[in-house]
């Protein structure tokens, strides 16, 4: 009997798979393991933006407009929250979705309605009415293969090829330098609008927030926790005066702008968290203008 070749050694080369991943962790909520409590949902791995510095030359990406919406994926087989959550949707936006096929993207009312776009994804029993407004705006096919170019133009032709009136792609554009970015994003802006997205054109699929996409705002955004509230003088007397917060990193400071009159009536209270808008920090490291924006929701 000849002697057996001995193995090779395995060759340990990285390759991430965040769309398997994304899957498994996803299938662990279809079918949670036995016992009383479903396990807390876990995020799938998708690709999260950092902010633009400035200094990046705009013709190495594409360009789009940054939606106001809700973060969804879709596996192939069912409409996920960015938090890993089900999407309550009807049964017909869903069956219109491509089986098999991986999608991510935003749901979308339009400009300036994200608060009536939370209200209707939010609900457990979703009303047909409303969600015929709905549209999901695809930019990516997560895990697919080639550059976001290649990724870009496989994705038109999924939705193109759906016809499904709810389903879009995301408009994507090139731009030759920094002045065409300020000149479209100046033109996003007058047309209410928030903001651009560049998605470096030769980057593979990724997860995670990475430089690879970037977001291009007028203004900054964080969030805080709301430690107190402070009465308001002169004609908010008897309301909200200013939020009392504290972020992430323990520094406290106040806002005092932003608010409907609404929303000084009925003030988010102590304990939640809230998105703010800031133009840059002072030496101290607190936000400069800071303006209150709106109660994070959990999705």
């Amino acid at each position: 009997m000849p002697a057996r070749r001995p193995m090779p050694p395995m060759r340990r080369t990285f390759r991430p798979r965040p769309l398997l991943a994304a899957l498994v962790l996803l299938g662990a909520l279809i079918c949670p393991p036995a016992g009383n409590a479903a396990p807390a949902p876990v995020p799938p791995p998708l690709l999260l933006a950092e902010t633009d510095s400035g200094q990046v030359d705009p013709a190495d990406y594409w360009v789009s407009e940054k939606l106001d919406g809700v973060r969804a994926l879709w596996d192939g087989r069912q409409l996920y929250f960015r938090s890993g959550r089900p999407v309550r949707a009807p049964d017909w936006f869903v069956r219109g979705l491509p089986a098999g096929q991986a999608l991510d993207g935003e749901l979308w009312l339009g400009r300036g309605r994200f608060d009536a776009l939370s209200g209707i994804v939010r609900r457990q029993q979703p009303v047909d009415a409303e969600w015929r407004q709905v549209r999901f705006m695809v930019f990516e096919l997560p895990g697919a293969a080639g550059d976001f170019s290649a990724r870009l133009h496989a994705l038109r032709v999924v939705v193109a090829s759906s016809g499904v009136g709810w389903l879009g792609a995301v408009e994507q554009y090139r731009v030759a330098d920094r002045a065409a970015l300020r000149a479209k994003l100046a033109e996003v802006l007058r047309a209410g609008g928030e903001g651009l997205m560049l998605h470096r054109a030769d980057a593979p699929y990724l997860s995670g927030r990475n430089p690879a996409l970037l977001k291009v705002k007028p203004w900054l955004d964080a969030e805080a926790t709301v430690i107190g509230h402070e009465a308001g003088r002169g004609r908010h007397r008897g309301r909200l005066g200013a939020l009392r917060v504290e972020s992430a990193d323990g520094r406290r400071f106040r806002i005092g702008t932003g608010f409907s009159d609404a929303e000084r009536e009925s003030p988010p209270p102590i304990g939640s968290t809230i998105t703010y808008r800031y133009r840059e920090l002072n030496r101290n490291g607190l936000p400069r203008f800071a303006s209150y924006w709106r109660v994070r929701q959990e999705f």
